[in-house]
């Protein structure tokens, strides 16, 4: 059976080389304007993702611009709800006025880790996405409340890896906050990317086997040199016969 998996990218956000970086990867998760980006910024990143054939995602956060959204918030679930919906209304009409339509959902930052372990707030996006179309890729940390939640609401489901992130033993991600926990070595991503993918598993920060589900694998924009990582991963995965391309 052939292994393939989804190289994704967290772009509109006004870091790194986005034209770069979309000219390797497979899927963009673009900043709705609440923690990055702005209509242009928007408009723009979508007209980079056509030319390219990249597949198009809405990347919704809290409203934190002044914390990059990476702020724990507590929201309810029905303004978590209504927070995603309008953010992936707002780039899917700028979507819809380049003739394309988004792929997928998701979350960027504190939203997204915090829904990985809390199920109201996972149920709330869950529920954001299917009420604005039904057919949109749920994208989420593999094994999270978010995933879960995703299935339980009937979506197609992403089970998501990092490939330039460090884990925890119960399979969360290390907080920025903590030394090691960016991984800025690209030999070092590529060969977690390929244990992800080849054995579904990945090495905690202290040394632990982690099993878990690699759909697909994030890089991201503001990792420094994220492009070149990016394109020795992929390079990686080709010569060891894993396919790239989206879900």
């Amino acid at each position: 059976m052939t292994l393939r998996v989804d190289l994704n990218a967290d772009v509109g956000e006004g870091m790194g080389d986005d034209a770069a970086l979309l000219d390797i990867v497979t899927s963009a998760n673009i900043a709705c304007g609440l923690h990055a980006g702005d209509a242009r910024t928007m408009a723009d990143t979508v007209d980079l993702c056509l030319a390219r054939g990249v597949a198009i995602g809405a990347h919704p956060s809290f409203d934190d611009r002044e914390g990059f959204g990476r702020r724990d918030m507590t929201v309810s679930p029905e303004a978590a709800r209504a927070l995603v919906l309008r953010q992936i209304e707002t780039l899917a009409a700028i979507t819809g006025a380049a003739g394309a339509r988004l792929k997928h959902v998701k979350p960027h930052g504190a939203l997204y880790n915090m829904a990985a372990r809390d199920p109201n707030l996972a149920k709330a996006i869950a529920a954001a996405v299917r009420e604005f179309d039904a057919s949109l890729l749920l994208v989420g940390l593999a094994g999270s409340a978010l995933v879960s939640a995703g299935e339980s609401a009937g979506l197609r489901v992403a089970s998501e890896a990092f490939a330039d992130r460090a884990y925890r033993n119960d399979g969360t991600l290390v907080p920025r906050s903590q030394p090691g926990a960016v991984i800025e070595d690209a030999a070092l991503a590529v060969a977690r990317a390929l244990d992800m993918i080849t054995t579904s598993t990945v090495r905690s920060i202290d040394g632990e086997t982690v099993a878990l589900r690699a759909e697909t694998i994030c890089v991201h924009g503001d990792t420094p040199g994220a492009a070149a990582m990016a394109g020795v991963l992929r390079a990686a995965l080709q010569r060891a016969g894993v396919m790239v391309s989206p879900p």
